[in-house]
C-alpha cells in the first residue's frame, strides 16, 4: 500500500522507536517501500528557533525582529543539535557528517538573516515581509535537520532512502509550495524507495504567512493531495481517545477507531487538532483516508477517518473541550426587533480579524465566545461605542463529539450530569447537524465536568 506519513516531533525525539515502530514494524525487504515520510524538528528545535509554542517564551525570531543580536542563539544552537546528533551516533548516524551539515546550513542561513537583517534596520522596506522571510528561514532549520538525521540513518542501515529536502536553500526558482512538491517528487521510484521529507516546505507563496506553525501538516497534506496514496498516516505520541488520558484517566477511555472529517473539524474548532483543518480539507475532497496511530503502540490500527463514516450505533465518540476561552456579551434594549444588530456585531469582530467558536442571542443581547489569546481591546472599545453594556469573562467549553448522536434525551442526560456535580451550565448549543452538543461553564469546572460527562456516556 503506497502511504504519506507524517512524524511528530515528539515521536521524532525517540528516533529508535520511530525506525522500530514505523520504519521496521513487521516489514523486510521490499515491504520497507511504497512510503512517504514528513517528519517534523526534533521536540523543543521550532521553539528555539521561533518561540516556545506552550508559553510564547521568545527564540532567535523574536532577537531578529527586536533588532538584537542573534549570532550567539544561532551559535547555541549549532551545540544543541550537535548534543542531539551526538544523541542519535548509536543509531548509526555518521556524526562528522551531520554534524557538518548543521554546521553548514546554519552559517548559510545566517547569512540570509544577516542581509534581512541590514535591510530591516534600513527602514526603506516593509517590516512585515522581512520579518516574515526570517520566520521562513528559520523554520526550515529544523526540519531539515531531522530529516538529514533519519535519512543518514536508515542509509546506513542498507535501506534504499531518499532525503526529500523542500527548505529550498540555495535554489533561487520561484516554485510555488506545489511546483516544488512535483519537481522534487518527478523522478523517484517509490516501490524501491522510502523518502524522508523536509515538513517545512519553501514556496513564493510563503507556507508560514497563512499556516505558522502548522506547516508541516500543510506540507504533508499537499504532498499527499498530489501523490493520491491509499492512506494518509499521522504518528503522534498519543492515541486519538475518547477523552484526554490526563484529565479521565487512561483507564476510563480508549482509542477512537473511526469517524469521519466532520468530527475532525469539530475537535480543531476546540483547539484538540487531530490534523490542522486546512490540511484536512484536501484529503477530505480528494477522498484520502486519514490514519491516526501511536508510535508507541505500533499493532493498534489507530482511528481512521474517512468522509463518509457514520457511526452505526448511536453514540457519542469524543468528549473534549478548552478552558482558554473568553465570553463577550453585547447588550442592548434597542436590539430586539431591530434587524441588523448581530450584522453590525460581526463586522466589528471581522475588522478586528476575531473569530469566534460559540455564539447564542436573546432578545436584547448576543453572547459571543472567543480564545482568550485573541482578546484585543480595541474591539470591545468598539462594541461599546455602539451598545449600551458589554461584559468580558472567562469560561470553558466542554463537547460531546459523534457522528451518529441524533438519541433523544442525550442533551438532558449530559446537562444532568453536570448539575449532578454542582456545574451552573452557563450556555448551550448544538446545530441541527447533530455531530457536537457544547456546554460553556465556569474554568473552574472545566476538568469536573469532562469526568462527569466521560463517566455518564462511558
Amino acid at each position: 500500500m503506497f502511504t504519506v506519513e507524517k512524524i511528530g516531533g515528539t515521536s521524532m525525539s525517540a528516533l529508535q522507536d520511530v525506525i522500530k515502530n514505523i520504519i521496521l514494524f513487521e516489514r523486510t525487504g521490499d515491504q520497507l517501500y511504497n512510503r512517504i515520510f514528513v517528519v517534523s524538528a526534533f521536540s523543543g528545535v521550532t521553539d528555539l528557533l521561533l518561540e516556545n509554542k506552550k508559553n510564547g517564551e521568545p527564540g532567535v525570531y523574536h532577537r531578529i525582529a527586536k533588532y538584537q543580536d542573534f549570532h550567539r542563539p544561532l551559535k547555541n544552537l549549532i551545540v544543541k543539535l550537535k548534543l542531539i546528533n551526538k544523541k542519535y551516533a548509536k543509531l548509526g548516524l555518521d556524526l562528522p557528517v551531520a554534524d557538518l551539515f548543521i554546521e553548514n546550513h546554519i552559517t548559510e542561513a545566517q547569512k540570509y538573516l544577516d542581509n534581512l537583517a541590514n535591510i530591516l534596520a534600513s527602514g526603506y522596506v516593509s517590516k512585515v515581509g522581512i520579518l516574515q522571510a526570517a520566520r521562513e528561514i528559520l523554520a526550515s532549520i529544523g526540519e531539515t535537520h531531522s530529516a538529514f538525521v533519519l535519512s543518514n540513518i536508515l542509509v546506513n542501515m542498507s535501506i534504499n532512502t531518499q532525503l526529500i529536502d523542500l527548505s529550498g536553500f540555495g535554489d533561487h526558482r520561484a516554485y510555488t509550495i506545489d511546483q516544488r512538491i512535483k519537481h522534487a517528487f518527478k523522478d523517484i521510484d517509490f516501490e524501491r524507495t522510502i523518502c524522508i521529507v523536509t515538513g517545512y516546505a519553501k514556496g513564493k507563496e510563503g507556507i508560514m504567512r497563512e499556516f505558522d506553525r502548522g506547516y508541516s501538516e500543510i506540507t504533508f497534506s499537499k504532498i499527499a493531495e498530489i501523490l493520491k496514496p491509499q492512506e494518509a498516516i499521522i504518528h503522534k505520541e498519543y492515541h486519538l481517545s475518547t477523552a484526554d488520558p490526563a484529565l479521565v484517566g487512561i483507564e476510563n477511555c480508549k482509542p477512537v477507531g473511526y469517524t469521519n472529517y466532520d468530527i475532525a473539524d469539530q475537535l480543531a474548532d476546540v483547539g484538540m487538532e487531530a490534523i490542522h483543518p486546512r490540511a484536512s480539507k484536501p484529503l477530505e475532497i480528494n477522498g484520502i483516508h486519514l490514519r491516526i496511530k501511536n508510535t508507541f503502540e505500533p499493532s493498534h490500527p489507530g482511528t481512521l477517518f474517512t468522509r463518509e463514516f457514520v457511526s452505526e450505533q448511536k453514540r457519542v465518540e469524543i468528549i473534549t473541550g478548552t478552558d482558554k476561552l473568553l465570553m463577550i456579551d453585547v447588550y442592548d434594549p434597542l436590539m430586539v426587533g431591530n434587524v441588523g444588530s448581530d450584522l453590525q456585531i460581526m463586522q466589528m469582530f471581522f475588522n478586528h480579524n476575531v473569530s469566534y467558536t460559540f455564539k447564542a442571542t436573546s432578545a436584547n443581547s448576543i453572547s459571543i465566545v472567543i480564545w482568550a489569546r485573541d482578546f484585543d481591546k480595541k474591539l470591545i472599545s468598539e462594541l461599546e461605542d455602539h451598545f449600551e453594556k458589554v461584559t468580558v469573562e472567562k469560561v470553558a467549553m466542554v463537547c460531546l463529539l459523534g457522528s451518529n448522536m441524533d438519541e433523544p434525551g442525550l442533551l438532558a442526560k449530559s446537562a444532568y450530569s453536570l448539575t449532578e456535580q454542582g456545574i451552573n451550565i452557563k450556555s448551550a448549543g448544538f446545530a441541527m447537524r447533530n455531530v457536537n452538543i457544547q456546554f460553556l461553564v465556569a474554568p473552574e469546572h472545566f476538568k469536573m465536568a469532562i469526568i462527569a460527562l466521560n463517566s455518564t456516556m462511558g
